[in-house]
C-alpha cells in the first residue's frame, strides 16, 4: 500500500504542476512515479573489462554506473572472462539468470582462436533477488553441434507455447560448404540442461550472423507479437507471432544510415511511461559505444529515429553488448542498495605501516607496498546487522573477508546466516591508537581482526602487541 500511495502522490503532483503551467518532461514523470531500468553489460577488453557490470537509469536514456563503475560479478570458470551478458527474469519474477559468452580476449586467447577453437560453453549465474548470485557454472551448448567451434552472444526468452525458455546463441560451424556463424537454439527450463541444439537463423551464402535479440510487443502495436533485430551486414528486423514459428523479413535500418558495418549488439528496451521503444546499438566501428534509436512500432523500419544531440548519456564506462531489464520498485530498491557507489578503500597496518591487508589465492594477509586491486575493498553495510561493516573485494565482487576457524579467507557470499555473521564487524576506535580503527567480530565480540606472522586472524586481544596488530587505518 505504501508503494501505491507514493505513486498516486507522484501522479497528483505531476497533475498539479501541469495545471499551474509547470509541465514536466516525460523522463521526469518516469523518474518521479516509476522505477527505472537495469542494464547488464561488459565494458571492454582484458580480464577486468570482460566481466559483468551493472548500470541504472531512471528514464531509459541517461545511465549511471553502479558499484562505482566496478564489476558486479566476476567469472571464475572457463576462460575467466565474459562478454555479451543477457539478464533473464522468470515469468513469476522469483528467479533471475545471467547468461554470457565464455570469452576473454587478451587473456590467453586471440580472436582467431576464439572464432575457430573457442569455448563451447556459456557462463551462467542464478539469483532469486538480483542481489545475491550463485557461483557461475558452465553450460555446454555447442558441444553437441558437429564441428561447432564456439558459442557467442547468448539470449533467452520465455516461450508460453512450450512453457520453457528458448535459449539462442551464435556458433561458428561448417555446413553446406560454408563455415560461418549461425544462430542456434535449444530449450531449457533451468539453464543447466538443454535440448539438442537446432539451427534457428541462417542467412544465405557466406553472410554471418552473430548478434540477435527478440522483443515481445503488446497487442495493437504492429502486426507481430515478436520482433527480432539481428546484426547480419545490416541491422535486420523480422517479425513473428511465434518464437519458434515462421519469421517475416521486415527490413533494416539502412534508411537512417545504420548498417552492420557501423553498429552491432542490438539491445531492446521498452519505455515504461509511453508506447515507445529504444533499440540500443553499439557503434563499434567508431568506438563510441551504445546509442539508442527509438520507435513507436518495432516492426516498422520507417518509424525508427536517430537520437537528437544531447538526448542521452551512457555514463562513465563504455557499455558493450548486454541487455536491459525494466525494474519493479522492489527490485530497484534492492539493486541500488546492494550496488551503491561505495568508495574503494585499503587497510593499512598500524605497526607495519608499509603493509596492507590483501588477498592472495583467497588467503588474507598483510604484505608490503600492495595497493592494487588485491588490496582494495568496499566497506559495505554489515551483512548481519546495521551499524556494522563488511569488506567486499573490488576485483572479486561478491567475495568478502570472512573468518572460519578464526582464520581469514576471501570467500564468496553464499547468502547464509552463518556467512553473514562471519563476514560482519563493528568498526571501533583503534585499540592502539584511537585515531585509527579496529574491527570487532560480530559473532565473537571478544575477538578482533589482527595480523599474526603477517596472516590475518580473529583473536582475543590482551597485550600491547595484540592491540597494535589489531589496529588499522582505512585509506582511500
Amino acid at each position: 500500500m505504501s508503494v501505491l500511495r507514493a505513486r498516486l502522490s507522484a501522479i497528483l503532483l505531476a497533475a498539479c504542476l501541469l495545471f499551474t503551467g509547470q509541465a514536466l518532461t516525460a523522463p521526469d514523470r518516469a523518474a518521479a512515479a516509476d522505477p527505472g531500468y537495469l542494464m547488464t553489460h561488459f565494458i571492454g577488453e582484458g580480464a577486468t573489462g570482460q566481466q559483468i557490470y551493472f548500470s541504472h537509469s531512471t528514464d531509459g536514456l541517461h545511465w549511471n554506473d553502479l558499484n562505482g563503475g566496478g564489476m558486479t560479478l566476476r567469472s571464475t570458470v572457463g576462460t575467466r572472462g565474459v562478454r555479451d551478458p543477457a539478464l533473464v527474469r522468470s515469468p513469476g519474477g522469483d528467479k533471475y539468470w545471467i547468461i554470457a559468452t565464455d570469452l576473454c580476449i587478451g587473456c590467453g586467447q586471440n580472436w582467431d582462436q576464439a572464432i575457430n577453437n573457442g569455448s563451447r560453453n556459456l557462463v551462467v549465474w542464478e539469483s532469486t533477488d538480483l542481489v545475491t548470485w550463485s557461483q557461475p557454472w558452465l553450460l555446454n551448448v555447442a558441444g553437441a553441434i558437429p564441428d561447432g567451434r564456439n558459442a557467442w552472444a547468448p539470449e533467452a526468452i520465455w516461450n508460453p507455447a512450450t512453457n520453457d525458455y528458448v535459449l539462442y546463441w551464435a556458433t561458428n560451424v561448417p555446413l553446406d560448404g560454408k563455415t560461418k556463424h549461425r544462430i542456434f537454439y535449444a530449450r531449457t527450463s533451468d539453464f543447466r540442461t538443454i535440448t539438442t541444439p537446432q539451427i534457428y537463423i541462417d542467412r544465405p551464402g557466406t553472410q554471418e550472423l552473430i548478434d540477435t535479440q527478440i522483443v515481445e510487443v503488446p497487442a495493437g502495436v504492429g502486426n507481430y507479437r515478436y520482433v527480432r533485430a539481428s546484426g547480419d551486414g545490416q541491422i535486420t528486423l523480422e517479425g513473428s507471432n511465434s518464437i519458434l514459428g515462421t519469421w517475416t523479413h521486415l527490413g533494416n535500418l539502412s534508411g537512417i544510415g545504420l548498417t552492420g558495418a557501423q553498429v552491432e549488439g542490438p539491445m531492446w528496451m521498452k519505455f515504461r511511461d509511453r508506447n515507445e521503444w529504444a533499440l540500443y546499438l553499439d557503434q563499434y566501428s567508431s568506438g563510441r559505444g551504445y546509442m539508442p534509436v527509438t520507435t513507436t512500432n518495432p516492426s516498422s523500419p520507417g518509424t525508427y529515429q536517430l537520437p537528437a544531440s544531447g538526448s542521452y548519456n551512457m555514463g562513465g564506462t563504455k557499455k558493450r553488448h548486454g541487455s536491459i531489464l525494466n525494474l519493479t520498485a522492489a527490485e530497484e530498491s534492492r539493486v541500488l542498495a546492494r550496488w551503491a557507489n561505495t568508495p574503494v578503500n585499503g587497510l593499512q597496518s598500524f605497526n607495519f605501516q608499509d603493509r596492507y591487508v590483501r588477498h592472495a589465492n583467497f588467503d588474507v594477509r598483510i604484505d608490503q607496498n600492495i595497493t592494487g586491486p588485491d588490496a582494495q575493498f568496499r566497506l559495505r553495510p554489515g551483512l548481519a546487522d546495521s551499524g556494522t561493516v563488511a569488506f567486499e573485494s573490488v576485483n572479486y565482487p561478491g567475495y568478502f573477508l570472512r573468518h572460519s576457524g578464526f582464520d581469514f579467507q576471501l570467500a564468496y557470499n553464499d547468502g547464509t546466516t552463518r556467512f553473514a555473521a562471519d563476514a560482519t564487524f563493528r568498526k571501533v576506535a583503534g585499540l592502539a591508537d584511537s585515531t585509527w580503527s579496529s574491527f570487532q567480530s560480530y559473532n565473537y565480540p571478544d575477538r578482533y581482526i589482527r595480523h599474526y606472522a603477517y596472516e590475518l586472524r580473529l583473536d582475543p586481544i590482551t597485550t600491547a602487541t595484540g592491540r597494535a596488530d589489531a589496529t588499522f587505518r582505512v585509506t582511500s
